[in-house]
């Protein structure tokens, strides 16, 4: 049985198109949390920088969250952020404690 996954994925919006990026990472969170093996899909926004956000997410399977990697959702998202964000850097972890 696989173990859980947990995903730090930090995307950092371009300044002038931080509304963009927030509007459309915002559209992601009540279709991945139905995904079957989302345990938690949580979207922050950095305090200090408000064109940094941050998805901390948990998977009950690796293969789960891959299935999520290949939706038309996520395939949308990128398409409509094109040009718009600086970096992004994507995490997986795995809880050790």
């Amino acid at each position: 049985m696989s173990k859980q996954l947990t995903i730090v994925a930090s995307i950092l919006a371009k300044e002038e198109k931080r509304a963009l990026v927030k509007e459309e990472l915002l559209k992601l969170i009540p279709i991945t949390r139905a995904e079957k093996g989302c345990i938690n899909y949580d979207l922050h926004q950095d305090n200090e920088n408000p064109n940094l956000f941050l998805f901390h997410e948990n998977w009950e399977s690796r293969e789960l969250w891959q299935l999520h990697m290949n939706n038309a959702h996520l395939a949308d998202y990128v398409q409509a952020t094109d040009g718009a964000v600086e970096e992004f850097v994507l995490h997986e972890m795995t809880v050790i404690g």
